[in-house]
C-alpha cells in the first residue's frame, strides 16, 4: 500500500494546489538528449548518466558544503574554524562553500566577508516564513518579493556587485511548484537547490528543468514542478544513514545531514561520511552535497572535529575530490573536464586564494524599525550606510518606499 510521501507522485490534490505531473497537459517532456545539449541543457533518462559521458575514473569528485540561514556572530567563527585557509582542493585554491542566506539577523559585513573570500552566497528568502503550506502554494510574485528581494538585500547591504546571487533554496525543502520555477525564470536565478532525490545507488547529477525530473517528486505533500523551466536543478540526493550499509534493512535516507536523527556520536558521523562519500566516488561521481545548519556542528563539537578530521583526510588521500560551490558544478557540467584538465579550469581557480582585509573592520550597526515587523527593533550590520527602515519584503531596500 502507497504511504503518504507517494501522495504527489499519484494523485492530483485539489485542496493543496498539487498538480500530478501526469495529469498536466502542458508538461514537460521527457528528456530528449539529441534536443538537450551541454552547455545549457543537461537531461538523462534516469538522472545517473556523467555530463559529456566521460569514464567516471576521469571525473573529479566534487563536494558540496552548503549552510542555510542567517549569517552572524553565532555562526561566523565556525564558518572561520571550517574554512581556516588552511584546507586546500588539488588544484592549490581554498576549499569553497555554499551560504543558502535568510535575512533576519544576517550580519551584511561577514556576508561581504565570505563573499569577498570566494564563496557563494545564495537566498533563502527574506521571511523564513514558518508556514509550511506558505511556500507550497505561495504566488509567482510571493516568490519574486521573498527571493529576489532576498537578492537585492544582499546585492545592497553586503555590497555583492558582480551577480553572483543566482542560487535559491526554499525554506524547510518546501518546494513551490511551477511557481517558483516561473518566479526564478522571469528573475533570472540560475539555479535552485531545494528538490530532494529519493536514496538511489546510483545516485543523481544535477539536471536542467526543461525536460521531466529523472526521479519521482519526494516528499510529504510537495509541489514539484511540472512543466518546463529554463533553471538548473541541484538536486538534493539523499544520503544513507544506516550503520551497517550491507546488512541494515532499509532506511529511508535523509537529505539535510542534521536531519539524520539517528547520527549520535563523532564516530558514526565519521563512518557516515565515508559510506556516503564512498557511494558517490566509486559509483558516477555524481557531486555529494552535505547540507547543515550551523548549529548542529557548532552544539555538537564531536561531530565538527569529525567533519574537520574526516575533510583533511579525504584532501590528503585524494588528488581527485573538490570541494567546490554549487556555481562552480554548474560550471564544470557545462564544460566537463577530467581530473588532469580540471587543475587549471579557470572557474575553479577564482579568487583562488584570497588575502587582504575585510572590507571594513567596524561595520555600521543599524537599529531599525519596519512597519511590516510590528514591535520589534533589529539590528542590521553591514558596511554600507544604515537605511532608514528595516529592510523587509515589501521594502526590500530600506527606503521606506512601498
Amino acid at each position: 500500500m502507497p504511504s503518504k510521501t507517494y501522495l504527489c507522485a499519484h494523485f492530483s490534490h485539489p485542496s493543496s494546489g498539487i498538480v500530478d505531473i501526469e495529469n498536466d497537459p502542458n508538461r514537460a517532456p521527457p528528456c530528449d538528449e539529441s534536443v538537450c545539449q551541454l552547455p545549457d541543457c543537461f537531461c538523462s533518462e534516469d538522472g545517473t548518466t556523467i555530463p559529456g559521458n566521460l569514464p567516471a575514473k576521469d571525473v573529479p569528485m566534487m563536494i558540496t558544503i552548503t549552510f542555510d540561514d542567517a549569517i552572524n556572530n553565532n555562526n561566523i567563527d565556525l564558518y572561520k574554524e571550517i574554512f581556516n585557509g588552511k584546507r586546500k582542493n588539488p588544484n592549490g585554491c581554498d576549499i569553497k562553500a555554499t551560504y543558502f542566506v535568510s535575512h533576519k539577523y544576517t550580519n551584511y559585513s561577514a556576508v561581504q566577508e565570505t563573499h569577498r573570500k570566494g564563496h557563494e552566497v545564495a537566498v533563502h528568502s527574506i521571511t523564513h516564513n514558518d508556514e509550511e503550506r506558505f511556500w507550497s502554494n505561495a504566488t509567482v510574485d510571493d516568490w519574486a518579493k521573498e527571493m529576489a528581494g532576498m537578492r537585492i538585500i544582499i546585492e545592497k547591504y553586503a555590497n555583492i556587485t558582480d551577480n553572483s546571487v543566482v542560487g535559491v533554496r526554499a525554506p524547510y525543502l518546501r518546494v513551490g511548484g511551477n511557481n517558483q520555477f516561473t518566479m526564478m525564470e522571469e528573475q533570472a536565478f540560475l539555479y535552485d537547490s531545494t528538490i530532494t532525490a529519493p536514496l538511489s545507488n546510483p545516485p543523481l547529477w544535477p539536471y536542467t528543468m526543461y525536460f521531466r525530473m529523472p526521479h519521482r517528486c519526494h516528499g510529504n505533500l510537495q509541489s514539484c514542478p511540472t512543466r518546463s523551466h529554463a533553471v538548473w536543478e541541484m538536486v538534493m540526493n539523499e544520503l544513507d544513514r544506516r550503520e551497517d550499509p550491507t546488512n541494515d534493512e532499509y532506511l529511508p535516507g535523509c537529505a539535510m545531514v542534521d536531519s539524520c536523527s539517528n547520527i549520535l556520536t563523532g564516530d558514526q558521523f565519521y563512518n557516515f561520511l565515508n559510506h556516503n562519500f564512498d557511494r558517490h566516488y566509486d559509483q558516477n561521481r555524481a557531486p555529494l552535497g552535505l547540507y547543515f545548519h550551523a548549529a548542529w556542528l557548532k552544539n555538537n563539537p564531536e561531530f565538527l572535529d569529525a567533519f574537520l578530521y574526516w575533510i583533511d583526510e579525504v584532501l590528503s588521500n585524494h588528488n581527485d575530490v573538490y570541494f567546490v560551490t554549487m556555481t562552480q558544478v554548474i560550471q564544470w557540467i557545462q564544460n566537463p573536464r577530467t581530473t588532469n584538465e580540471v587543475k587549471n579550469f579557470e572557474p575553479w581557480r577564482e579568487k583562488c586564494v584570497v588575502e587582504g582585509q575585510p572590507a571594513c573592520w567596524v561595520p555600521h550597526s543599524c537599529k531599525l524599525t519596519s512597519k511590516e515587523v510590528p514591535g520589534e527593533t533589529i539590528n542590521l550590520q553591514t558596511c554600507v550606510r544604515c537605511p532608514n527602515n528595516y529592510p523587509w519584503v515589501n521594502d526590500p531596500t530600506g527606503d521606506g518606499f512601498f
